[in-house]
């Protein structure tokens, strides 16, 4: 079996076509904007290709449902996992039911619902993230956003079963670091991840908002850059042009890591898994080593018309 901190063979592979130089200047930018594409696949519209038999909770048994967040029991692969993720909204309606994809303290409590439902259950759990952070608003805070956030983090890192987190869009803030203490953590090849989006690193650095551009070539947030850093454990290809060319080609090698990456992680003991995922996050700002040929194999995968993994 494959060194368990590194994720199987096949990730290594499709992998290698990132690990490169690293993505900078106006790429960074043009990359933030195909994550944040408005016809990229959501939590449910991944949900509803890799498992349609799937039931959601509402509610966090305290104030409220928060619809930013969809979080249930689906059977992959004839297996019932958890399954989590922030869902943005198709059309204007629709977003504002969703807030955009910003969660208050409810949509994590609801989240940290299902943790504890898989925990007793022993069912996989896999977050999918896709938000801009969560919601900053003051009623948010006075209901305990901060509290709920680390909360949520403290219990992913707890839970027996295995956990795989996938940045599938914008991956930023504490709105998706609450969703990411996971076995794997994977980014989908157009996705973005950081501590912070452009628009408010912009805003806490210059006062500025309007100088987001600035902010991300600073902190470059792409999929490319995150798996050199250590941050993420694998990217997943999409297909030519972006997730939101193919969906269905997008969600299938998503479902080729994941059924592999379970595997792999249920031949683990609960101790190893616990070890493995704490372990994780302590390296993480750890330089990566990547193979010498890293450029000849980033240039090879360019010149695929498929953009898919081998």
């Amino acid at each position: 079996m494959s060194s368990p901190t590194r994720g199987p063979r096949f990730v290594r592979r499709i992998t290698q076509r990132f690990a490169g130089p690293e993505v900078e200047g106006g790429d960074v930018w043009d990359a933030i904007q195909l994550a944040r594409h408005q016809d990229r696949p959501y939590p449910l519209d991944y949900i509803g290709m890799l498992m349609p038999d799937f039931e959601e909770i509402h509610g966090d048994r305290l104030h409220g449902d928060d619809a930013a967040i969809v979080a249930g029991i689906g059977r992959y692969h004839d297996r019932p996992v958890a399954v989590i993720g922030h869902q943005k909204g198709r059309d204007a309606k629709d977003r504002a039911y969703r807030n955009f994809g910003m969660p208050g303290p409810e949509g994590y409590r609801k989240g940290m619902r299902l943790m504890e439902l898989a925990a007793k259950m022993r069912l996989p759990f896999i977050a999918l993230i896709d938000t801009p952070g969560a919601f900053p608003g003051a009623d948010a805070e006075e209901r305990g956003q901060g509290g709920a956030i680390a909360r949520s983090m403290l219990t992913m890192l707890r839970l027996p079963a295995p956990t795989v987190a996938v940045v599938i869009g914008e991956g930023s803030s504490g709105g998706a670091l609450a969703l990411g203490v996971a076995d794997r953590v994977v980014m989908l090849e157009n996705s973005t991840y950081s501590v912070i989006s452009p628009e408010g690193g912009a805003a806490i650095l210059w006062r500025d908002a309007g100088k987001a551009k600035l902010a991300a070539q600073a902190f470059k947030p792409t999929a490319a850059n995150c798996y050199r850093w250590g941050v993420a454990d694998a990217v997943v290809p999409e297909p030519h042009g972006g997730a939101h060319t193919n969906p269905e080609e997008a969600a299938r090698q998503l479902d080729v890591y994941l059924t592999r990456t379970l595997r792999e992680l249920d031949a683990l003991s609960v101790a190893d898994r616990r070890r493995i995922r704490r372990d994780r996050f302590r390296r993480i700002g750890a330089q990566r080593e990547l193979p010498p040929d890293s450029s000849a194999l980033m240039a090879q995968s360019a010149e695929s018309p498929s953009g898919g993994a081998a």
